[in-house]
């Protein structure tokens, strides 16, 4: 791909605030934070008929892309793949992401996928198969794993190597989005920014206010992730090195963590070259598909 060019970016699933974040960002040059060389042009609206937080969006984040940012509105993912550079999969319903992709993998695009990337490990392997045999780049996570405060605290190795990682933040509930697929997915995208793969074990203990899951990698590290549906709904973290810990706060930067991840997207689109292993992107899925039979049973799972 030439990376001179102003790239064309498409968009599926117009039922996530991301779709007019995102395209304020690339489409407004007035933006404070506005990521110069793409352009979104072309989306199509999508929505899912039986996900009040889908259908109940998808007009009004489609009229300001319309009318409000120059998009073009299509009819079909097969317009908007045919008409673009690569694609930003937004579509807020993570069980539709498969199908999704399928639609999108002939014209041999690179995509993000919006978070959560699937909502079982059978349709993420599946969708990984596709993007392999394809040759397709792709990415998904979730944007608070770009947290200025977090990839700062990952970078800084001063204190030693990184022994365990506490995560936290809000943890909202969707029936269709199983347990922890819907919110949960911001705090595990953050442990495994820091602590990487290798998980072997999950336990999750939960109650209606809140969740705890712990995680046991295999080299004896162990992280945390703690889901708050009541009282304090920030996001943080505390990064244990071997010499000293250091609290994470994703809100002590102004610059906006989608931004930041956007720009890593972007980089990925012109290069071909995908910033997170897919097999992360993997053990992520399965992470969380494991913590929601631990709520479930009230025993350890193994990955």
């Amino acid at each position: 791909m030439n990376t001179a060019k102003t790239l064309n970016i498409g968009m599926i699933g117009l039922d996530t605030s991301h779709a007019p974040a995102f395209a304020e960002l690339l489409n407004d040059p007035k933006h404070p934070y506005h990521i110069p060389g793409a352009q979104v042009t072309v989306a199509y609206p999508g929505g899912s008929p039986d996900f009040e937080l889908s259908y109940s969006r998808v007009e009004g984040f489609t009229a300001k892309l319309r009318d409000s940012l120059g998009v073009e509105i299509v009819g079909t993912i097969e317009e908007v793949a045919e008409r673009c550079d690569a694609i930003l999969l937004l579509s807020v319903d993570g069980r539709v992401h498969l199908e999704q992709l399928k639609k999108t993998a002939a014209f041999n695009k690179p995509v993000f996928i919006d978070k959560p990337f699937a909502v079982s490990s059978a349709d993420a392997e599946a969708m990984a198969r596709i993007v392999e045999e394809q040759g397709i780049p792709l990415m998904s996570c979730s944007s608070v794993r770009y947290a200025q405060g977090l990839s700062e605290a990952i970078a800084d190795e001063e204190k030693g190597r990184i022994i365990g990682v506490d995560c936290y933040g809000p943890m909202e509930l969707q029936p269709t989005q199983p347990g922890l697929f819907w919110y949960g997915i911001h705090t595990v995208d953050m442990l495994y920014a820091a602590m990487g793969r290798g998980c072997k074990e999950v336990t999750a203990f939960t109650n209606e206010d809140y969740d705890e899951v712990v995680g046991a990698w295999e080299d004896g590290r162990i992280g945390t992730i703690r889901g708050n549906r009541k009282g304090n709904r920030t996001f943080g973290a505390l990064v244990h090195r071997e010499q000293a810990s250091r609290f994470v706060d994703v809100y002590a930067h102004p610059k906006p963590y989608y931004a930041s991840m956007l720009e890593a997207v972007l980089e990925m689109f012109r290069t071909g070259s995908a910033p997170i292993d897919m097999k992360e992107t993997l053990e992520v899925i399965r992470f969380i598909e494991a913590a929601n039979e631990s709520r479930r049973t009230g025993s350890a799972v193994q990955l």
